[in-house]
Parts: C-alpha cells; structure tokens; sequence
C-alpha cells in the first residue's frame, strides 16, 4: 500500500481531486468507480472548483458508483444518485449517458445486481475506484460478515451503518432502508487502482486494522491488502495508530 498523509481533511481532498484530474488528463476515456457518504463531499467539492478553472475534464469519463438503497428511486431525494447530483455531477461535464447507477427501484433486485456487473465489464473494468471506509471497516455496503459476497449483491444493512446514512433522511435513521445494493468487495478489487481515503479520529482504529492486520471478512476492508496497486489518503487524525 502507498500510504499519503496530509494535515487536514481539506489537504486530503485537494490532493485526491487533483490526482483524479491528472487521471483524467493522461486518459480522458477513464472509468471511475466512486463513493458516496461524507468523506467524499470534499474532494467532490474540489473537484467542482478544478473543473470550473479548466483542470479536470469528465466529457470522456464514465463513473460507476459503488452503491444505492434498495426500495428508492433515483429522484428521491435520499438516495446515493440525488447525493451524486448535488455533489458532484450537476457541476461537472460528464454526460449522463456515461453516469451508471444501480436502479435500487427495480423489479428484480438480483437481477439488477446482474446487469450492474455485465455494465462494468462491457466498460472495461474500473480503473480508479475511489472508497470510503465506515468506522466498522466496511467499504460500499459490505458490512462485516462471517463471509462476504464477491460480486455486486443485496445487503442487509447494520444499525450503525443506517445511523451513519441518517443526515441523508432528515437526521432519521429509522427512515434510512434497511436493505441496499452495493458492489461486492471481489469486484473492487478487479479495478486497475484502488485509492482509500480516510478521515478523522473515528476511523483510525480500523485504518490501522486495514493496514496492519489480518485478512477477514469481519473487516471488509482488509481485503484491500490483497490488491497490487492500493493508495490511501488520511489526514493525520485518520493515520494516528499507523
């Protein structure tokens, strides 16, 4: 793992946005697999600014988020497609056509988890993944298990985890679904690169356990270890038990 450590949370988000528009200017056509929740929102805000001043084109990227609630449709305002709008679509120009999503309103959850799957392969895999990491080591929505799921599935979200998701319905977490489709942690490992960005003092226990630790399906984010070209942003908080 290449490990970065920065001062603040603002420094990290700074350095990954423009590590992802450096991405996109050797290769315009880049596929970004990409997170939601809040440790994201400020590089996607720094994006926004890098693209406003001319530095970061999307007009050839495609993006794949990692996740959706299951039961909500992309126009609610709860979930992950609204969150990407307002953060960070709405303000770049990416065209819609190359914005993928998984339809948590479909007919046929599972199925729809299938089609996801054919999507990133006719894409050509995912070059840069972007992921967060939840106080519990989860990343996407791969909650600590006995096994995990390799491929993108139906999850049962943890207490913590829709407590976590509230500020997005109204500080509520009895209003956050209780069930959401996310890729599987097998494929985020298939993208080319993936980058890890942690903040804050919460999650530096699990920082340290994704690092240092075993390889366990009762920290999902473990299994990052086994990935060849792994990058991990943290602001000092974040980093405080390497």
């Amino acid at each position: 793992m290449d490990i970065r450590i920065f001062d603040t949370a603002g420094d990290v988000a700074e350095a990954l946005a423009r590590r992802i528009a450096l991405a996109l200017a050797d290769d315009p056509a880049t596929v970004l697999g990409l997170p939601t929740g809040q440790t994201p929102v400020a590089t996607y805000a720094e994006l926004r600014r890098l693209h406003a001043a001319g530095e970061a084109d999307f007009s050839r990227a495609s993006t794949f988020n990692i996740d959706e609630f299951a039961g909500v449709g992309a126009s609610d305002p709860g979930s992950f497609r609204s969150f990407m709008d307002r953060h960070l679509f709405d303000a770049v120009n990416v065209r819609v056509e190359r914005i993928h999503f998984l339809n948590g309103a479909a007919s046929d959850l599972d199925a729809e988890c299938d089609r996801y799957e054919a999507a990133i392969e006719r894409a050509g895999g995912l070059d840069i993944q972007l992921l967060g990491i939840g106080a519990n080591g989860h990343i996407g929505f791969n909650e600590p298990a006995g096994e995990l799921v390799a491929r993108t599935h139906r999850v049962t979200l943890t207490e913590s985890t829709r407590r976590d998701n509230a500020a997005l319905w109204g500080g509520d977490a009895a209003r956050v679904p209780r069930e959401a489709l996310t890729m599987g942690v097998g494929t985020m490992l298939k993208a080319a690169a993936l980058i890890l960005i942690a903040t804050g003092e919460r999650k530096a226990q699990c920082v340290e356990r994704t690092v240092h630790g075993p390889v366990t399906p009762r920290l999902p984010a473990s299994f990052l270890q086994l990935h060849r070209h792994v990058e991990v942003y943290l602001d000092r908080e974040a980093a405080s038990r390497l």
